[in-house]
């Protein structure tokens, strides 16, 4: 099981978890506690946006299946970025007592957030190398498939650096980090004129 939250754990985690073949199932191999829990949510979810994102390309379905799929793709995509919001607040719980001194660097990004790349990047990972291992495919769609590869490789060793550096400097009092929250309109039927407009017609009708 994952301890300390750092990069080379994110990573392995990420990619031990898409070597399942019951992945994504409805449990992940992490205990539900503190940030892992969160880790483990966020990149289930990830994995589950990635399967409904090429359902919804279909074009030999009827379209209420690809309505289905984009139901489905709202509901994954707000369960993700609430894992990342819970990313942070359990790293930020973490770093109690920790004060930021006077010339400390505010970071944009959150660990949550880069964790939720780093989640992303493994994916393309996983599947960029699987399209390598094509026998179906032309000798010139493997090569660009491994130079792709080998860019998503580098992009990921480049964040996880990133990611350790900012939890290091956090750690010290020479970072810090807020919860962002994202705050989906389109999820909200109080904040979605489409779906408040049709709760208020509704009402009239009714009326």
């Amino acid at each position: 099981m994952p301890g300390t939250v750092d990069a080379a754990a994110v990573t392995q985690f990420h990619d031990g978890e898409l070597a399942r073949p019951d992945w994504p199932g409805l449990h992940g191999a992490v205990e539900p506690s503190g940030a892992w829990a969160a880790i483990g949510a966020n990149h289930r979810f990830n994995c589950l946006l990635w399967k409904e994102e090429d359902r919804a390309r279909r074009v030999d379905v009827p379209a209420a299946a690809i309505a289905t799929s984009k139901r489905l793709i709202d509901r994954y995509n707000q369960q993700r970025n609430d894992a990342v919001e819970a990313v942070d607040e359990a790293l930020l719980a973490g770093l109690d007592g920790v004060e930021p001194g006077a010339e400390a660097r505010l970071s944009s990004e959150t660990p949550g957030a880069m964790i939720d790349r780093l989640s992303i990047l493994s994916l393309k990972i996983h599947h960029m190398r699987l399209q390598t291992e094509r026998g179906d495919a032309g000798q010139a769609h493997v090569q660009a498939c491994s130079a792709r590869l080998q860019r998503l490789i580098t992009q990921r060793h480049d964040l996880a650096a990133c990611l350790d550096a900012l939890l290091r400097d956090a750690a010290t009092g020479q970072a810090y980090f807020k919860v962002y929250r994202q705050f989906k309109m389109y999820n909200d039927p109080a904040l979605n004129p489409y779906l408040y407009g049709q709760a208020g017609s509704a009402a009239q009708l009714g009326g």
